[in-house]
């Protein structure tokens, strides 16, 4: 098996909402902001070769959204999804699946291109991975997240018949032998968490539980979580049974850190290490 860190550039959200309660003089020292309170984060998505599959975790912003929607989000940085899958031997054509932690734009917006005035697949060999309760919840979105769940993202994978839902079994199933699941629903319903055995390790692909080292403290949670004692709870769970169990963190949006580890102290779980993919062994 092989893990691939593919950038798909960076974007940026208001401070504040990426830290919810914790205030600025605090959160700037690990992410610093811009003269209107915006920060930087990576869209870093995760390919995994193993065997004939080629799976792709999540898929950045995609492109195909209109000037006044990236004037919000400031796309920037040399990367794309192409380049970076190119840069590492593969095309579009060679994914197997696509398996989305959630259906917020930011992580599955690149899986649905459009060419002329048609929305199409952009991998169009590839098995489409959701589960029906999230899907639900973000084609039927409440107020608070239908900003975050577009339909020309979501609905092509429907009508391609591409699409397949997980089903999940006492918390935790997965379509790949290499891959355990864990669900997770403070940021937004039964979004998915894949744990990947990899070299004698366990590799996590943190999706929205932990964007960035930035948030590993218990109360550095998002703003746009829609149940934030949930994710808190969640968050402890998992960093204890990461630090116990030395998981591997894969960061998706952290803008400098691809990896990292972390460790039991004093005032609880805190980072320990951090580190590029590629420095695995």
């Amino acid at each position: 098996m092989n893990l691939h860190a593919i950038d798909t550039g960076f974007f940026k959200l208001d401070g504040g909402a990426m830290f919810g309660v914790v205030p600025k003089s605090i959160w700037q020292k690990t992410n610093p902001a811009d003269e209107n309170n915006l920060c930087s984060w990576a869209m870093r998505c995760l390919l995994v070769e193993d065997g004939n599959k080629l799976v792709l975790i999540d898929n950045g912003l995609g492109d195909k959204q209109d000037a006044k929607f990236f004037s919000h989000y400031y796309l920037h940085g040399e990367a794309s999804l192409m380049t970076s899958l190119n840069q590492e031997g593969f095309s579009a054509d060679d994914i197997t699946d696509m398996f989305l932690t959630h259906l917020h734009f930011d992580h599955c917006g690149g899986g649905v291109k459009r060419v002329k005035d048609t929305l199409t697949l952009t991998f169009p060999s590839a098995t489409y991975w959701s589960n029906e309760d999230h899907w639900q919840w973000a084609t039927q979105p409440n107020p608070r997240e239908k900003a975050s769940f577009l339909t020309e993202n979501i609905l092509p994978m429907e009508s391609s018949g591409q699409l397949k839902f997980i089903k999940e079994k006492e918390g935790r199933s997965s379509p790949f032998d290499f891959m355990d699941l864990f669900y997770a629903s403070g940021h937004t319903d039964k979004m998915m968490i894949p744990k990947i055995k990899y070299k004698n390790h366990t590799i996590c692909f943190m999706a929205d539980l932990l964007p960035s080292v930035g948030h590993i403290p218990l109360p550095y949670v998002m703003g746009y979580d829609t149940r934030p004692l949930i994710t808190l709870e969640e968050k402890a769970a998992f960093l204890n049974e990461a630090a116990d169990n030395q998981y591997i963190l894969f960061l998706e949006h952290d803008p400098v850190n691809e990896c990292c580890t972390v460790k039991r102290t004093e005032k609880g779980v805190r980072l320990d290490k951090t580190f590029a993919l590629k420095e695995i062994l």
